[in-house]
């Protein structure tokens, strides 16, 4: 089964760009359905109120909880002093399995990493390029898994990419997935160096096309049973499934 790592749905309350405005799944979809990809996690768009846009994402996974995942968008300054209770709300009543934060925000907290801690979930957190934080939550907080996704840098960082093929190596709770990486040779050396069983393939739809994201993982010319860890049995083992 493919499964999708990494994907935005529902409104923005932002007008500064696709990110902050709108993330409909209808074309995201139809291009979903064509490539094979069978179940997807779905994150909110960039938000002035997560709680508000995690109540969003929850409607569209409860419409279709055999195809959706969720995991609870929190910012990490604005959202102080609470978030264990919006990833509450987000697990106990939503049902998501996983937690979900951004650099563009604010720098990830304790608190988040000791939320996810309480509540066993997944922390998928974008550093964009600031991938030195790797060593930080692996050394502090080595029984909470973090995804950092587009292997680092969604802005083609090759620098700060190569770095977190390092931390994948060398850190048990460390991973990454595969959206928007240009530079596909640094995600051969990923799963050359790290294994298959560090990386997790996501496509940041509905912005990227999944189909295309998808194909990156094939031409890595994986053994079958390493593709499919890439392909969903990674994402199925860190949220528990």
């Amino acid at each position: 089964m493919i499964i999708d790592c990494h994907c935005h749905a529902g409104q923005g309350d932002g007008f500064s760009g696709p990110w902050d405005s709108d993330a409909g799944l209808e074309r995201y979809l139809a291009r979903a359905r064509r490539a094979g990809i069978a179940r997807t996690v779905l994150l909110a768009a960039f938000h002035s109120d997560y709680a508000q846009a995690n109540r969003s994402v929850a409607r569209i996974v409860a419409a279709d909880p055999g195809r959706f995942y969720g995991f609870a968008f929190v910012h990490a300054q604005r959202d102080r002093g609470r978030v264990r209770a919006l990833v509450r709300v987000a697990v106990e009543e939503y049902g998501f399995v996983g937690i979900k934060l951004h650099r563009h925000d604010a720098r990830i907290s304790r608190e988040v990493c000791e939320t996810a801690r309480f509540f066993r979930l997944p922390v998928l957190y974008d550093v964009t390029g600031e991938v030195a934080v790797a060593e930080l939550l692996a050394s502090q907080f080595p029984d909470v898994n973090f995804i950092l996704p587009h292997l680092g840098s969604f802005a083609d960082d090759w620098s700060a990419q190569l770095a977190l093929v390092d931390h994948l190596a060398r850190h048990r709770n460390i991973y990454a997935d595969s959206a928007g990486v240009r530079r596909f040779d640094l995600l051969e050396m990923a799963v050359r160096r790290a294994g298959a069983h560090k990386l997790l393939f996501g496509s940041d739809g509905p912005w990227l096309h999944p189909g295309v994201e998808l194909a990156k993982i094939g031409m890595l010319g994986l053994a079958p049973d390493d593709e499919a860890l890439v392909l969903g049995q990674n994402l199925l083992r860190l949220i528990g499934h």
